[in-house]
C-alpha cells in the first residue's frame, strides 16, 4: 500500500467513527426527546385535571353562596316572625 491509500484509508476510517458517534448521540438525543414528551404530555393531563378540579370546585362555591343567601333570606323572615310574636306577647302581658 502507497502512502496515499493509508491516508485515504485513515481519513475513512475516521469518518466512519464519526457517522457512528454521531448516530449514537442523535439515538441518546431522541431518547430525551421522547422523555420530555411523554412528561409534557402527564404534565398536561395533570393540568387539564386540575382544571376540572378547580371548575368542580368553583361550582360547589356558587352552590354554597347561593344557599347562603336563601338561608340569610330565610333568618331574615325567622327574625321578623319572631319580633312579631314577641309584640304580640307583650301586648298580652300589657293587658292589650
Amino acid at each position: 500500500m502507497d502512502v496515499k491509500s493509508v491516508r485515504l484509508e485513515s481519513i475513512v476510517e475516521q469518518i466512519g467513527e464519526a457517522v457512528v458517534a454521531t448516530t449514537e448521540t442523535i439515538d441518546r438525543f431522541s431518547e430525551r426527546v421522547d422523555a420530555v414528551v411523554m412528561q409534557s404530555q402527564q404534565q398536561g393531563q395533570q393540568v387539564q385535571q386540575q382544571s376540572y378540579q378547580i371548575l368542580a370546585l368553583s361550582d360547589a362555591v356558587q352552590t354554597l353562596a347561593d344557599n347562603q343567601d336563601v338561608v340569610v333570606e330565610r333568618l331574615a323572615q325567622l327574625t321578623e316572625a319572631l319580633h312579631l310574636l314577641i309584640k304580640v306577647i307583650e301586648k298580652q302581658n300589657d293587658g292589650g
